[in-house]
């Protein structure tokens, strides 16, 4: 392969990446993995190296003759892509460790700009390929913007035993991964998959996937039988991620999954049946409106995320018993119209709760913020709490202006719970009291956060700008910020940070 440049256009950067990463290397060598030099018995006498491992200099004394070439691919190995190919612009033996380089991550982004033409982005892809062809570990293809025409042809190439993470990302819906593409040394090696915005038709000639711990496919055309096909050739399989696949509308996993412990579903909109058996299940993150989910055995459960209608009502009603050992539980529900009641089932070891309510208006008349105070007397082992109330219309009962009488619970210490952050407070009579029975009841607080906006904001960077909100929204902030006052300020206990968000003043100032 050729690569254009000289010394004299290499960016100072990968000079100093070059020398950092070769003190840093040899150094570490020198003195061994926990910090101690290495045992004598390791070292060649006289402190000098063997004859073999010595190479002759072809580049800067400085960088090309501290160290044998392994050493220089291990460099190689850990820097940026565009510093490593810069830096064989050197040397022929920087050149000759730039062609064993394990790790590409190839996309037009990463080999040029936008004014450079399609044809000559495909021409490095295809130099690049070849050059590094066996000796590949991490491949990254992303390839939007750029022509297929050559991708079979550069899987051949580059796909070979040996490489441990695949990530293929053609954006071309109509182009079908080939299954010859998982050789028997490349199933035998591959631990990380990755297919995107593409088709995959695997059969049951597939074959064994021995070392395959994580499968992600986004966006790719494959029906529910052919990913049993596959799931059932990875017997090792510990992750798996589906997203917007729309030919899936039964999933099965099958039980000879025993490893597999993270599943991720999202947004699989025609998707409508769940049904798993791997046994060990401990992560579950299900976006979509699925209307039959059976896990089998969820005693192993302690990551939950769920993101669909009335789910927190549900959650409290159901959850305690199906699945007892919660630890981390984020729910995120549109238009929650019933109200959580309070029960005798706990969350004896929940650690980490999170509810974001979204409506696009208002939440139902009926709904009551206080009702949530249900899962705080649940869960005994509460350490962080995050309630997110997206809405534009705030037409629940005001705490201010109104009767100053506030509804109180019987006294119930919460002796775990530290951090509590309510985005988009506003007034509403049932967050107020919310937010002073937290206050009242949670000893171990440390800090309360009350943002009166919805959403993120802006970052530290000047040039960024926070999400425009409704006249609505903005009208109700003040609002927010009198109730605080009157109600929530005199009462925080000395121990105790209270934070207060208000509007942006740059990015939510109203005009008239």
């Amino acid at each position: 392969m050729k690569i254009r440049g000289t010394e004299s256009n290499l960016r100072g950067s990968s000079l100093r990446m070059l020398a950092e990463a070769a003190t840093t290397t040899t150094t570490a060598l020198r003195r061994g993995v926990d910090g101690r030099p290495t045992s004598p018995a390791l070292r060649p006498s006289g402190g000098r190296p063997p004859s073999s491992a010595r190479q002759p200099c072809s580049g800067p004394p400085s960088l090309a003759c501290a160290a044998p070439q392994d050493i220089w691919r291990h460099i190689h190995s850990i820097m940026p892509l565009r510093d490593a190919a810069r830096a064989a612009c050197l040397s022929h033996a920087f050149l000759r460790s730039w062609r064993c380089h394990p790790n590409l991550t190839l996309s037009r982004d990463a080999l040029a700009s936008k004014a450079h033409a399609c044809a000559e982005i495909t021409y490095k892809i295809d130099c690049i390929l070849r050059n590094h062809s066996g000796c590949l570990k991490v491949l990254n293809l992303d390839l939007q913007g750029i022509s297929c025409r050559y991708l079979d042809g550069w899987l051949r190439v580059a796909v070979t035993p040996g490489i441990e993470e695949l990530t293929l990302l053609p954006f071309k819906r109509k182009y079908n991964v080939p299954c010859s593409l998982l050789s028997d040394g490349v199933r035998n090696s591959i631990r990380y998959l990755e297919i995107g915005y593409c088709t995959f038709r695997p059969t049951a000639e597939l074959g064994p996937l021995r070392s395959l711990t994580s499968l992600h496919l986004r966006t790719v055309r494959i029906t529910g039988d052919e990913l049993e096909c596959l799931l059932s050739n990875a017997l090792a399989l510990e992750q798996l991620l589906l997203f917007d696949c729309k030919e899936l509308i039964y999933l099965k996993i099958p039980c000879v999954l025993q490893q597999l412990g993270c599943l991720e579903i999202i947004a699989c909109w025609w998707l409508q049946v769940i049904e798993s058996k791997a046994p060990n299940l401990s992560s579950f993150y299900l976006t979509g409106k699925v209307s039959n989910v059976s896990l089998g055995d969820t005693l192993h459960m302690k990551n939950l995320i769920l993101d669909r209608s009335n789910v927190v009502c549900y959650a409290r009603t159901e959850l305690p018993c199906i699945m007892p050992n919660l630890e981390t539980l984020v729910l995120s529900s549109e238009d929650e119209v019933v109200s959580t009641t309070m029960l005798p089932s706990k969350f004896l070891f929940l650690k980490h709760l999170s509810i974001k309510l979204i409506s696009a208006f208002s939440f139902s008349r009926s709904f009551d913020y206080f009702s949530l105070v249900s899962f705080l007397d649940a869960s005994p082992s509460l350490e962080t709490l995050t309630l997110d109330v997206t809405q534009e219309l705030m037409k629940l009962e005001s705490a201010v202006g109104g009767s100053s009488n506030r509804r109180e619970m019987p006294e119930h210490r919460h002796r775990c719970l530290k951090s509590v952050k309510i985005t988009g407070f506003s007034s509403a009579k049932g967050l107020v009291e919310l937010a002073c029975y937290i206050l009242k009841n949670a000893v171990s607080l440390e800090s309360i956060t009350l943002d009166t906006i919805f959403g993120p904001r802006r970052s530290g960077n000047d040039h960024t700008l926070c999400l425009p909100k409704s006249c609505g929204v903005l009208k109700e902030a003040p609002r927010a910020i009198t109730a605080i006052r009157e109600y929530i300020e005199d009462i925080v206990p000395p121990t105790v940070q209270l934070i207060v968000l208000k509007p942006c003043s740059r990015c939510h100032a109203r005009t008239g």
